[in-house]
């Protein structure tokens, strides 16, 4: 009689000890690719991945597991979290941020950070049977490129490789029957879980592009001049353009719509002429044409606004009264 009663209790001990499988979770997160942005708002998302397991307990065993997701400044993110940022082969800066949430309202953080303590958090609760359990949970992040202006052209990226740059931290509960406690937080109550990474990296771009501005190119008018004109009558007007950063552009002007091979003329309603001159100086001695890399004007983009001034010149000549026009066509080749 002692000796069934002393097995029974055994039996009952047996049932209500705790679980001695160890939880393990690992996480990975998708690339995150921007469109090519000029500086308007860019926005994308990718797909954190993230499996808890728990080998065998018993037929009626469970798991259950509180666990921080962060995501600190990256390798190239100049060791901020607010702004983050990517950068180009150059260093140059383009300003992004990370988000838990579609209204991007939420900056997604790291556990501790003094700036951006807003971490992801995940709880897992799932049976673990004689072959063991688990498992998986997905979440969006989201990112946006905010509105900005002098961008420099070129490919960007904050890579998020190291340990440093992401991490998963949890702890676990187990239990051979019935549903154990959920651990308080990712780092009290339960058993310590191994923390690990989920490398991924950011991309994004910033196209050669240059825009006329005003477009059209304001007129360049000589004015009221004599019948009989002695000397030169000389005019301006600007040629204004937006060019991202680091972008070669080259502006050309054609011969107009009443050139006589490459003199240029206006013309009146009654098919007359007053032949002039478009130049790239103010001394009017570098013809202004469309010939790349040889007549044309160069530059480089500042991704801010440019002006380029167009120096026009009627020589001495003896037109015939009237009003005279032509039209000159921008081409702008980057």
């Amino acid at each position: 009689m002692n000796r069934w009663l002393l097995v029974l209790i055994a039996g009952l001990l047996l049932v209500w000890q705790p679980a001695r499988a160890n939880t393990t979770c690992t996480a990975s997160m998708t690339n995150l690719n921007f469109p090519a942005t000029t500086g308007a708002i860019s926005d994308a998302t990718a797909t954190l991945t993230v499996t808890c397991s728990t080998g065998a307990l018993s037929l009626l065993a469970r798991a259950r597991v509180n666990m921080c997701v962060s995501i600190f400044s990256g390798t190239d993110g100049g060791g901020t979290l607010a702004p983050r940022r990517m950068i180009n082969s150059f260093n140059d800066p383009l300003q992004m941020q990370l988000y838990t949430d579609a209204a991007r309202s939420s900056i997604w953080g790291a556990r501790g950070d003094a700036t951006v303590p807003n971490f992801l958090p995940l709880q897992f609760d799932y049976d673990v049977l004689l072959i063991g359990g688990s498992q998986t949970l997905t979440a969006t992040l989201y990112g946006r490129i905010p509105a900005q202006t002098a961008l420099n052209a070129g490919t960007y990226t904050n890579r998020f490789t190291a340990a440093a740059d992401t991490r998963i931290e949890f702890r676990y509960a187990e239990q051979l029957l019935g549903t154990p406690p959920m651990p308080a937080s990712c780092t009290s109550g339960g058993s310590a879980g191994t923390p690990s990474s989920f490398p991924f990296t950011v991309n994004g771009s910033v196209p050669n592009t240059c825009t006329l501005t005003p477009k059209p190119v304001p007129d360049l008018a000589f004015g009221n001049v004599p019948g009989l004109i002695t000397s030169n009558v000389d005019r301006t007007t600007d040629i204004g353009l937006v060019c991202t950063g680091r972008t070669a552009w080259q502006i050309g002007l054609n011969n107009g719509l009443n050139a006589s091979g490459t003199i240029r003329r206006m013309r009146n309603a009654g098919g007359q002429f007053v032949t002039y001159e478009l130049y790239r100086n103010s001394g009017r001695t570098l013809r202004w044409g469309n010939t790349l890399g040889t007549d044309t004007q160069t530059g480089t983009g500042t991704g801010t606004a440019q002006s380029q001034t167009v120096f026009g010149r009627v020589a001495p000549q003896t037109p015939n009264v009237g009003s005279y026009s032509d039209t000159v066509t921008v081409t702008v080749t980057y």
